[in-house]
């Protein structure tokens, strides 16, 4: 007997043949790609927004620094530059509405030499060009007053105090969830392999089988360029470029509580040293390009680098506590700059390529910019009611004692602890399952909930988590993924040992 079943949409769109109709669809999960799927749900068109990956923020959406950068560092005149200023903006009410997590706590470019306060002046000046509020030029004597860790031989700083901070994942999740409640369908594990135009719009393949559509948006990062091509004669390129980083536990005091920049190179802003939303410290990226886009294992002779590099900065730098590390990779175009818009030749194909950093920041902006565009131009018509996002329940590890005894007086299941490191209990497991785009992997959990996040990685907590998507996903154990594909936690003689157990058909 068959105790556990795939879903019957799942097993449809397994079978192959399985063809989708919409008005537009959206190629691309990350932070742009749920950012312009929330905003075109406002409109009465049939959306539907196609990722490769198991789950939305799977790419560089969930491997960045998660800065909100103030606006200082593009070149003005740039895209990046005018995305930049007014996409951060734009991030404290955002993340209020759709309840995602954000700090201001500020940021810093630190020089070490007159040479490099040459470069922090030029940083000022364009950051007052760009219309970045708020930027001074501070000495040594208040750079140590504000952060006593950092290295006593610095000479200056540019300080930028309305540089924030966000979860990256938390933050594309929580836009999915608010496309999807109004109306946009997610369709997970479908990669693009081709795109065809026709007469009444554009046929696309994936690994789910054709998808048909009027409209098409690419928003698919490290691949966008590579889509491009499929459709446009004017050719892009994308060189990825990866960065590495350490990941620290929590600490109290902190070590620091502002971003810490150095001196920007032409690869990039550098190594920084910040803490994150969550109060871990980072320490990171490297940036190196590379062949492979989907290469994101870290390597010894990269962390070196990060952790020389953060010396600097940080010359008591302890590595100790460090509890992961990890990569992601870049979408730089080759050019420098974002490609936002519509593809010459191409009616209703719409595109966003070369989205790396301030990406994160710029995404709601390139968002409204983008879908103001597709509206216009496609004649699409807002809807009579745009219906909130969904609001979640406080974090538990967040509450008070007070607020902890009601609530699990209220659901018994906020009792049982299952990540003890992060505090993420049973219940905010299960409800992170059922939302509208719910967590389908243990990874899928970990983004929204933070459950194996903490200092042992899901050592102890990972083999609860599976049982509870067992359960509330209605598979077996052993089709529980970490990340999707043939990531499955329980294989071998420890699948057949629990098959037997729980009564089911390996």
């Amino acid at each position: 007997m068959v105790k556990y079943l795939i879903s019957s949409v799942e097993s449809a769109e397994m079978l192959g043949g399985f063809i989708v109709n919409k008005d537009i669809i959206i190629i691309g999960g990350g932070v742009v790609g749920c950012a312009v799927a929330r905003l075109l749900s406002r409109y009465e068109a049939d959306v539907a927004l196609l990722e490769g990956g198991s789950d939305v923020a799977e790419g560089a959406s969930k491997a960045n620094s998660g800065i909100v950068h103030a606006g200082f560092d593009a070149k003005p005149g740039t895209l990046k530059a005018k995305l930049n200023v007014e996409g951060a903006k734009l991030y404290p009410a955002l993340c209020a509405e759709v309840d995602a997590p954000y700090g201001q706590p500020g940021a810093m470019v630190l020089a070490f030499s007159e040479e490099e306060r040459a470069h922090i002046e030029t940083l000022y000046e364009q950051g007052v060009q760009n219309g970045v509020p708020g930027l001074r030029v501070i000495e040594r004597e208040e750079i140590l007053s504000l952060e006593p860790n950092v290295n006593p031989d610095v000479v200056c700083a540019l300080l930028a105090p309305t540089s924030g901070l966000t979860s990256p994942y938390e933050l594309t999740c929580a836009l999915a969830d608010h496309a999807a409640v109004n109306g946009v369908d997610f369709h997970m594990n479908a990669f693009v392999t081709a795109i065809r135009r026709e007469t009444d719009g554009y046929a696309l393949q994936t690994s789910k089988g054709e998808m048909r559509a009027r409209i098409i948006v690419n928003c698919a990062g490290v691949n966008s360029a590579k889509l491009h091509n499929m459709l446009s004669e004017n050719k892009l390129t994308i060189i990825p470029r990866k960065g590495e980083y350490y990941l620290l536990d929590h600490t109290k005091p902190p070590m620091f509580t502002m971003t810490m920049f150095q001196t920007p190179t032409k690869m990039g802003k550098g190594v920084l040293v910040s803490p994150t939303v969550h109060g871990n410290l980072l320490l990171g990226p490297s940036a190196i390009d590379v062949e492979d886009a989907t290469a994101v294992e870290t390597t010894a002779q990269a962390l070196k680098l990060v952790s020389d590099a953060a010396r600097k900065t940080w010359p008591r730098e302890n590595l100790r506590t460090v509890i992961t590390t990890f990569a992601g990779v870049r979408a730089h175009e080759e050019n420098g700059d974002f490609v936002i818009g519509s593809i010459p030749g191409m009616p209703g194909a719409y595109e966003t390529v070369g989205i790396e950093s301030p990406g994160l920041t710029s995404a709601p902006a390139i968002a409204e910019m983008l879908v103001e565009q597709i509206a216009q131009e496609n004649g699409l018509k807002a809807k009579a009611e745009w219906k909130p996002a969904p609001k979640r329940e406080k974090p538990f590890y967040a509450m008070t004692l007070e607020e902890r005894v009601a609530v699990v007086k209220r659901n018994p299941e906020y009792g049982s602890l299952v990540c003890r490191c992060e505090q993420v209990t049973e219940a905010e497991i299960r409800a992170a399952i059922r939302r509208p785009v719910g967590a389908r992997t243990i990874d899928a959990v970990k983004r929204r909930t933070r459950a194996g996040m903490g200092r042992c990685q899901g050592g102890f907590c990972s083999p609860r988590v599976l049982q509870i998507l067992s359960e509330e996903l209605h598979i077996a154990p052993t089709e529980v993924t970490k990340c999707g594909g043939r990531s499955n936690l329980l294989v071998g003689a420890i699948a057949d040992a629990v098959g037997k157990e729980e009564g089911y058909d390996a």
